[in-house]
């Protein structure tokens, strides 16, 4: 990815903090929490190295085909799982668009040369459009999502007899995690 090194090392701290909260929501003890943050996880953690500055860090050719074999079999999984669904959610399918947009920009890194990518003057390809206006889409779908409806009562997660949350455990964090990957997505396609 090209563009200023201040930006770009943001992206890095930001996409890498994404991940890391998602391991650690790995520990949750909500079963859907834990089944989609590895997938998250591995997206963040990514999504950081593909950021890393191409003018301080040229990373090697390998490391961009690396990329595109793991987001790939992450591509192949993601299909697996909403073809196995009897009605794939909307979940489902997102990690599955960003898991293709991640094989899709490691392959642009691999054929461009010394493999930092560009679009060479012939304008944006259809599939980056596409994708930015994918991800554009969800960034804004979930930024009006984690905008707070109302207050919740203090102590609400006791009532009832349900759990109380701990703070992995909190499906707004999730949508925050996805939501700051969301922009991280759309500012690395924005520099493809």
């Amino acid at each position: 990815m090209h563009g200023p090194a201040q930006a770009a090392w943001l992206l890095v701290a930001l996409c890498a903090a994404t991940g890391a909260y998602c391991l650690l929501r790995m520990r949750s003890r909500i079963e859907e929490q834990r089944r989609t943050a590895g997938g998250e996880a591995l997206m963040g953690f990514g999504m950081a190295v593909m950021a890393v500055p191409a003018a301080v860090l040229a990373l090697p050719r390998w490391t961009w085909l690396v990329s595109a074999a793991v987001f790939g079999a992450a591509t192949l999984h993601g299909l697996w799982q909403s073809v196995g669904a009897a009605r794939p959610d909307r979940h489902h399918v997102h990690h599955l668009v960003g898991a293709l947009a991640m094989v899709y920009m490691s392959v642009a890194m691999i054929t461009a040369p010394g493999g930092h990518a560009g679009h060479g003057g012939t304008g944006l390809p259809p599939l980056t459009g596409a994708l930015l206006l994918y991800f554009a889409g969800y960034v804004l779908w979930s930024g009006v999502r984690l905008a707070p409806a109302g207050t919740a009562a203090a102590g609400e997660g006791a009532v009832g007899g349900a759990p109380v949350l701990g703070w992995g455990d909190r499906p707004e964090l999730a949508l925050a995690c996805r939501l700051s990957m969301g922009m991280g997505m759309l500012a690395m396609l924005l520099t493809l």
